[in-house]
């Protein structure tokens, strides 16, 4: 495991004002204006995205970001057809999002880096799970980080069933490498929806992890499962979607105002890639590690 810079006066006070605002509320209000049909609204907070960051409209489906319906339609627009080619081989376990490595390498047990001197464990992230947590002891873990800039979809890393899906209540702190370096456990105390699949090389949980303004977790087989206010502080186990087949590089959801998505395999497995570093960047549907025979 590759150790990140330690922690700064800066990261911090960061994360000292995250214990204090209200976090939730906050991601009900911007759930509500990236949600307006409001060209006014929508425009105002396009322009102030747009201005603060570098998008690649060229590779969306409608390159015209005011075309979109809201804000929210622009934030987790699709792709044009072929913009991420998939490597179909089955040895590959590919890259299900864009984005940035936080943190991979393998389980110790049931613990797992967040940053230099912060470790989570399986009992955490899983909330008690003991079936899942007897699967993913001592395997294989990957951390990566979606900022604002990023495609928002999530995709498949590979060919699985549906086999379980557990909607997880918490916090909402911010998951970008400031906030994983000073706040302790922060994956395994934010909002995150488990979803667990059958595949060729077992079990594999892929767990969408909210942070702060994301108020909202969609998936293609569970719905929206997590749209504001949630009012149940307990684990929530979802039904709906269980059993369905999803292929390699199939859309699995999307982030309604971005966060992080952590992968579990179960041990010897996979081998992560060389370029598969904390740091590093990633794209969707690139081979990340290669399956063990």
């Amino acid at each position: 495991m590759t150790d990140v810079p330690s922690v700064s006066t800066g990261d911090r006070l960061f994360a000292a004002l995250q214990y204090v605002l209200p976090k939730h509320l906050m991601s009900r209000v911007i759930y509500a204006i990236a949600r307006s049909e409001s060209r006014f609204v929508k425009n105002t907070f396009l322009r102030i995205f747009l201005n603060l960051f570098d998008i690649n409209m060229a590779e969306a489906a409608q390159p015209d970001p005011f075309a979109y319906r809201t804000f929210n339609d622009f934030f987790t627009r699709a792709l044009q057809p072929g913009a991420r080619p998939i490597a179909i081989e089955s040895e590959w376990v590919v890259s299900p999002v864009d984005g940035t490595v936080s943190q991979v390498g393998e389980l110790l047990n049931e613990s797992m880096l967040q940053a230099k001197g912060q470790h989570y464990t399986l009992q955490e992230l899983l909330a008690g799970d003991e079936e899942s947590i007897a699967a993913y002891r001592n395997g294989s873990f990957a951390c990566i980080y979606l900022a604002p800039y990023n495609y928002h979809r999530i995709h498949m890393p590979y060919a699985g069933k549906a086999l379980k899906n557990i909607y997880v209540p918490g916090d909402l702190f911010s998951v970008n490498a400031s906030t994983a370096r000073a706040v302790p456990r922060v994956f395994a105390r934010n909002e995150r929806l488990i979803c667990e699949f059958d595949t060729a090389i077992g079990r594999v949980a892929v767990i969408l992890v909210g942070a702060l303004h994301v108020g909202s977790i969609e998936t293609v087989h569970c719905g929206e499962v997590n749209p504001p206010p949630r009012r149940n502080k307990r684990p929530e186990i979802i039904a709906k979607g269980v059993g369905r087949e999803l292929d390699k590089g199939e859309e699995l959801g999307r982030f309604n105002m971005g966060s992080t998505v952590v992968l579990l395999f179960e041990r010897n497995r996979v081998h992560w890639d060389a370029s598969m570093r904390a740091n590093a960047t990633v794209q969707l549907g690139r081979p990340i590690a290669r399956v063990v025979q």
